[in-house]
């Protein structure tokens, strides 16, 4: 399925890994070819639900970019001042020519103008990607800031949060290459065969690229059902001893700092779907649940809550995104510092890459643990990131975005950065 998606310019492959997590809908879903797309005029929040009230009874693909919502800081420079190679424009939607669903081993192809047994013979007939295809070669990676510009941003966002403007702030920075070709599928292979992910996501738009390796999911709608589960808190695995294994979960489980951060991402969401959902409705049905993936323990929790039915889908994503996970809190304010102190735009980089379905049900990811790549630039870049608080560590908050970024350099064939 994956191979088959090369030649298509527009796709989206969302896979779980066969995660058993709670509210997927199928194991595998590929959209593949734009029968529709929203045009430029409409690609904003405020024209989104009227471009998909006529698409109802379609399927729907698509993403917001971090910048859909980025404010031009109160100091500073503006936004489109730093630097965004990569390009994804910051709102885009198509209609999928052909669907490809997969559950229990069942594949059911769903066309518009495609004829389902042609797609099912063009799958049967594409070159698969390798299972372990190598490591891409030439790549020499090179960070937006050195090490000593990151300690020293963590030491001024520090003293933002002494003085009161935050509690939080989700701090990022870039890593690239320029003058770089890779074949994005077999890296993006390469990438979910070290780290695989329960919301995984390969989508292209033309000559950008996005590879994603996701453990966060964003929001999800269900009938009238809200979910959204942030993560905080993070412990590198020892998987080559169990006992020892066990001891970092439960060290990542009595970590005040963790659940400190963790708690005030819980609040902060809790907020946002309060805007959307029937008063009373918002509840923490998990907090500080610990799950395991092959690089890393991670914190996360669930905020469920009942729609407020009078509330349109691009409503809801203007109370909650971007994740909170991803900015901290006040949301406000830290996505001014956030615009002050990184060195690059975050592009898709903490977005959210997902669907509609034909009953307007929805599902989108976090964009994290991700390489995003344009071809026509030759640029290849990904973003690690941490929550700062007072009591943070600037060190080991560096160390932490290192850890984060440790599947992403072995896909790369990078040992060290």
């Amino acid at each position: 399925m994956l191979g088959w998606c090369r030649q298509f310019n527009i796709c989206c492959f969302l896979d779980n890994h066969a995660y058993e997590i709670k509210h997927h809908q199928a194991e595998c879903l590929v959209a593949a070819g734009a029968v529709h797309t929203i045009p430029p005029e409409k690609s904003s929040l405020a024209e989104l639900d009227s471009w998909l009230a006529e698409q109802q009874g379609d399927w729907v693909f698509g993403h917001f970019s971090y910048e859909l919502k980025s404010q031009p800081a109160a100091l500073g420079s503006p936004a489109n001042s730093r630097p965004d190679p990569i390009a994804f424009p910051h709102l885009c939607f198509f209609v999928p020519d052909i669907l490809l669903q997969l559950q229990n081993n069942t594949l059911t192809i769903s066309c518009l103008q495609a004829d389902p047994a042609q797609v099912w013979q063009s799958i049967c007939n594409s070159e698969a990607i390798q299972e372990y295809p190598p490591a891409p070669t030439g790549i020499h990676i090179r960070s937006r800031m050195s090490r000593e510009q990151y300690l020293e941003a963590i030491r001024q966002l520090q003293a933002h949060i002494l003085r009161g403007d935050c509690y939080e702030i989700n701090y990022c920075e870039e890593f690239f290459a320029t003058d770089t070709s890779i074949d994005p599928l077999p890296l993006y292979q390469r990438l979910t065969m070290l780290s695989p992910t329960p919301f995984a996501a390969y989508y292209r738009l033309q000559d950008r690229h996005l590879l994603c390796a996701s453990p966060e999911r964003f929001l999800r709608k269900k009938g009238n059902q809200l979910c959204s589960q942030p993560i905080k808190g993070t412990i590198k695995r020892n998987q080559g001893d169990a006992e020892a294994d066990q001891a970092l979960i439960q060290s990542l489980q009595q970590s005040e700092k963790d659940k400190s951060e963790n708690v005030m991402v819980v609040d902060l969401v809790r907020n946002d779907l309060s805007r959307v959902c029937r008063r009373g409705t918002v509840q923490v049905t998990e907090l500080f649940g610990i799950y395991s993936f092959p690089q890393v323990h991670q914190m996360i929790s669930t905020i469920e809550g009942e729609l407020d039915v009078q509330y349109s889908f691009a409503a809801i994503i203007d109370a909650c995104f971007p994740m909170g996970s991803m900015t901290g809190a006040p949301k406000k304010r830290v996505m001014e510092l956030i615009e002050q102190y990184e060195y690059q735009q975050r592009g898709l980089y903490s977005g959210a890459v997902g669907y509609i379905d034909p009953q307007g049900d929805f599902d989108f990811n976090v964009v994290i643990r991700s390489i995003l790549y344009n071809a026509a630039q030759k640029y290849l870049g990904y973003q690690v990131g941490g929550g700062i608080t007072f009591y943070s560590d600037a060190v080991q908050e560096y160390e932490e975005c290192l850890l984060k970024a440790a599947a992403i350099r072995k896909a790369l064939g990078i040992e060290a950065v």
